[in-house]
């Protein structure tokens, strides 16, 4: 059980920047707080009907900010040739909707395995550590080792939006997930509607390398500031992980 990254989540500084237009609030900007605030690295997903994140966001953060990029994408002809201009540490491919509000569920790696094949082979062989964004379900697992992806990211909004006496149920899914990727030889990351409330139990689990937290922060800096949110969640992912290990959290 090593240490437990952060990636922060940008989106939505987006989102609210291009509810009135113009140049405020600016992502970028809040990628810098995040780098400051403990983040290990930074998320943003460019979709197709650049909602959020814009084209212009991404060539400012790969070339503006030191952290590594994890590039959210669908699987599309446009989202592969912006990938693979800019290249950045990491690429998630997500599954993406035009009508969904946020993205609903994992990936069918398992059922588009051949049309993903090539996007993987592509993304790797340019130098990006390609993710599969998947649900807690060992099939998908397993095609991301056989589509060659060395990362998933388990989908935990099932976990996450559930009543409180149904969680343990959800919990032991992604438990499980985990333990799964990791005996097919993947990395772990997890992510999707973690919050203060949630995100204990998954910063626990040993196999888990990494987290993506975006929505909750945002809404969270409303009230107490960016800064603030992300190093109170930093904390009480790195105090989770030091419980499971027996180690004093400093």
């Amino acid at each position: 059980m090593g240490y437990l990254r952060l990636g922060v989540n940008i989106d939505h500084v987006a989102t609210i920047r291009n509810a009135r237009g113009g140049l405020h609030p600016d992502p970028v900007r809040a990628a810098r707080v995040a780098a400051e605030a403990g983040a290990d690295g930074i998320t943003a997903h460019l979709r197709e009907d650049r909602r959020h994140i814009s084209d212009v966001d991404i060539e400012r953060l790969v070339r503006e900010i030191d952290l590594p990029l994890n590039f959210e994408m669908a699987a599309t002809e446009e989202m592969l040739e912006i990938a693979l201009r800019h290249r950045p540490h990491a690429v998630c491919i997500v599954p993406e909707k035009r009508e969904e509000v946020t993205t609903e569920g994992g990936l069918d790696a398992a059922g588009q395995h051949n049309r993903l094949k090539r996007y993987c082979q592509e993304l790797g062989a340019a130098g990006c550590r390609v993710s599969l964004f998947i649900e807690a379900d060992e099939r998908q697992l397993e095609a991301a080792t056989s589509l060659g992806a060395p990362v998933v990211e388990i989908h935990a909004g099932a976990y996450c939006e559930v009543e409180d006496d149904a969680r343990p149920a959800e919990l032991a899914r992604v438990i499980e997930a985990a333990e799964v990727a990791e005996r097919l030889g993947l990395e772990c990351h997890v992510g999707h509607g973690l919050s203060f409330d949630t995100v204990g139990p998954i910063a626990a689990i040993p196999s888990v390398a990494e987290l993506n937290i975006g929505h909750f922060l945002i809404g969270e800096a409303i009230f107490g500031g960016l800064e603030s949110s992300i190093k109170r969640m930093r904390a009480l992912m790195d105090n989770a992980r030091a419980a499971a290990t027996g180690q004093i959290s400093a």
